[in-house]
């Protein structure tokens, strides 16, 4: 028994030593990759912290994109399409709480709040609705709740495989997987995970090698945080109060994916759900794409086309 007490004690020294060593050198990492995090748009203060905002083109009509969960670093992973239409339009991107170069926060990620700390970044920015709400994936509830809480500024809504509620009446989140993922990316554990952060947007959009360098930098420290956590967490209840609202009606355009790419749903069912929700919809189409959840990393000159000749017929 002493023996055995004395391999576990030894077993478990070496992965504490372990452990630090992979801590100091992400530390150093984190460091070294310090001017690859440099914000590339502009920053704003909401409610006492720093937001992060990305313009670009000087339009007539404002495109705001919105990330969909844990989407490290949103200003880079829109790029690819919102690169085809800045000619034509004034592109923003929102980098919420926990994202990209914004701050990381630990506070309540209620759909109130998420929404009314959008709209105080857009105006910290010197941007003024209507705007047309381009959101990925979970911040479909967002751009919904915009549209109901305050119709007038939401002119129309582009859903990039954006998220309904009736989504989240079957989805299964695993807050401890979360937290454990979020636990392994601050102790620097991620970095020996060979491929772990060359996402879509890497290795199918169109950035730069620099691009890549920076999507990977913000990756390292922007993975599973403590505030994307909180938005999960509040996720489902989220849903429940969009879904209490209605179905906003205004100009709704619908890409959906196969329901690849890490959604937990097969293709019949993902497709289901969103085209049930457009056909209630009076000024609403949807376009079905073959293609994984990440739509905007794959299509996206499809999508730019459909989304300019969409807003020309609303113009």
């Amino acid at each position: 028994m002493k023996k055995f007490l004395k391999v576990i004690l030894i077993i478990a020294l070496a992965v504490i030593i372990l452990l630090i060593a992979i801590y100091i050198n992400h530390q150093i990492r984190l460091n070294q990759e310090s001017k690859l995090r440099s914000p590339l748009g502009q920053i704003v203060e909401v409610d006492g912290h720093n937001m992060s905002i990305y313009t670009e083109g000087a339009g007539d009509t404002t495109l705001v994109f919105m990330s969909g969960g844990g989407t490290c670093s949103p200003m880079l992973d829109f790029k690819s399409l919102y690169a085809l239409l800045s000619d034509k339009y004034k592109i923003v991107v929102v980098e919420k709480f926990g994202y990209g170069f914004s701050d990381v926060v630990d506070k309540s990620r209620d759909i109130d709040s998420i929404l009314e700390d959008t709209r105080a970044a857009l105006n910290a920015a010197g941007l003024s609705a209507p705007y047309v709400l381009c959101p990925h994936s979970m911040s479909g509830l967002e751009a919904l709740f915009w549209a109901q809480k305050y119709p007038d500024e939401v002119s129309a809504i582009v859903g990039l495989d954006m998220a309904v509620p009736a989504y989240y009446d079957s989805m299964d989140i695993n807050i401890p997987l979360m937290r454990t993922a979020s636990w392994a990316a601050n102790i620097g554990i991620t970095r020996f995970i060979p491929g772990i952060s060359d996402s879509d947007a890497v290795k199918y959009g169109t950035l730069s090698d620099m691009e890549k360098e920076i999507y990977k930098a913000v990756f390292y420290s922007r993975t599973a945080t403590v505030t994307m956590i909180n938005e999960t967490v509040w996720v489902k209840e989220n849903a429940k109060k969009v879904n209490s609202m209605g179905v906003p009606q205004l100009p709704m355009l619908l890409f959906i994916s196969d329901g690849s790419g890490g959604t937990g749903f097969d293709k019949e069912t993902w497709r289901k759900i969103p085209i049930e929700y457009i056909e209630q919809v009076h000024d609403g189409k949807y376009i079905e794409l073959d293609c994984p959840h990440y739509v905007h990393d794959y299509e996206y000159k499809t999508i730019s086309e459909n989304i300019v000749e969409f807003l020309s017929d609303k113009g």
